[in-house]
């Protein structure tokens, strides 16, 4: 009798242990991924961009029957939801799709002025978020968890000054900036900053700001053509620039205009027309001769979506496949979101070399990308050709 409880006993515990391994964590069957993206709001071209990239780039993963992580193959699901270019709407969403959605990681937002405060909470989150356009300082600056698929401002501002200064040999430069948004505000202090670095205090001879949403500039347009400026430096957004550039010429500027990455969108030579013809910027990528795998994505999405890609596109495409060789290194996924994302954003920080199609990246410790800037002349066909790299 006694061995009859024993043996009962014994495949009682080897059925309890078979069910604990059937049941028990198995990893999950599917990979969620965000997109923290302006979809509506003032940049919407911006939020169209990625989200078109984004798509592309899980056709491709749906296309290999999912993504392969160590001995096994995921399903990858894109939970895409719209910030509409507001720093709170930013954070709204960052916060839904760690606590609601479970996401593993999250691709945005793009720009700096909604980037920064949502950085905050998915690295309070303890969640990979990776920026593809967002070259703020803070948005990675103390936050382990954040990366971005873009240079910063601190170089870009010197590449600014830098060109124009050898390109024309100008000596006083004006800035025209909108004083509310992080990414204007930061860029013209730093391209202020090295101008003054080149030509001397006070060689920055006009430094005029608005608010967002300001749509009449002249007040500071005269200011800036008063004041014996040689150059107008303005790092605004595509739906800005063709204000300022257009309002500038009717008041009778006849000099320079040269921006930044924000004027990479395909609506600004749309918008802006003629006026923008000639005019310099510096940005991620250009399109006009690209080669190799960045043509491949540009001829793909062009055909996909009727127009070249602007740069916030190849920057989602590169951020993305960061975010995928990331978790393909983990070598494998244990079911529990916490440890998994742990594992994501260690991978992250150890890439190296990364061959992205906006240029080989390699992180450093703040999350940051080293990597080249280009200078782009919008032709008279109004084509945004590659002019000159300028690596750091």
């Amino acid at each position: 009798m006694k061995r009859g409880f024993l043996l009962a006993g014994i495949i009682l515990c080897i059925a309890v242990v078979m069910a604990f391994y059937a049941c028990g964590p198995k990893g999950p069957e599917t990979i969620k991924i965000g997109l923290n993206a302006p979809i509506t709001g003032d940049i919407p071209k911006v939020g169209e961009g990625s989200k078109f990239a984004a798509e592309m780039w899980l056709e491709d993963i749906n296309g290999a029957g999912g993504l392969q992580v160590g001995d096994k193959k995921y399903k990858v699901e894109l939970v895409v939801e719209d910030n509409e270019a507001k720093a709170e709407s930013a954070v709204k969403v960052a916060t839904k799709m760690i606590t609601e959605d479970e996401v593993l990681a999250i691709v945005g937002p793009q720009s700096s002025k909604q980037a920064v405060p949502a950085g905050g909470k998915a690295n309070e989150l303890g969640t990979p978020m990776i920026s593809p356009w967002s070259t703020n300082p803070d948005t990675t600056k103390d936050r382990p968890y954040v990366f971005r698929g873009c240079f910063l401002d601190p170089f870009q501002g010197p590449v600014a000054a830098n060109f124009i200064r050898d390109e024309f040999g100008f000596t006083k430069a004006a800035v025209l900036y909108d004083v509310a948004s992080d990414y204007p505000k930061g860029l013209a202090e730093f391209f202020k900053e090295a101008w003054e670095k080149n030509n001397g205090s006070g060689s920055v001879v006009s430094f005029e700001s608005f608010t967002t949403k300001d749509t009449d500039f002249s007040s500071q347009l005269t200011q800036i053509i008063n004041s014996d400026a040689q150059v107008l430096f303005t790092p605004q957004y595509y739906n800005e620039v063709a204000l300022i550039v257009q309002q500038a010429h009717q008041l009778g500027w006849d000099k320079p205009i040269v921006g930044s990455d924000s004027w990479g969108s395909a609506e600004t030579v749309k918008l802006c027309g003629k006026d923008c013809y000639g005019l310099f910027f510096s940005t991620h990528y250009a399109a006009a001769g690209a080669t190799g795998a960045t043509k491949e994505f540009i001829d793909r999405y062009n055909k996909k979506h009727g127009y070249v890609p602007d740069d916030v596109g190849a920057l989602t495409w590169d951020s993305i496949r960061l975010l995928q060789q990331a978790i393909q290194n983990t070598g494998g996924l244990t079911g529990d979101i916490k440890k998994d994302r742990v594992a994501v954003r260690e991978q992250l920080a150890k890439i190296k070399d990364f061959d992205g199609i906006t240029g080989q990246m390699t992180f450093t410790e703040e999350g940051d990308p080293v990597k080249c800037a280009v200078v782009v002349r919008i032709s008279d066909a109004g084509e945004f050709e590659f002019y000159k790299s300028v690596c750091p």
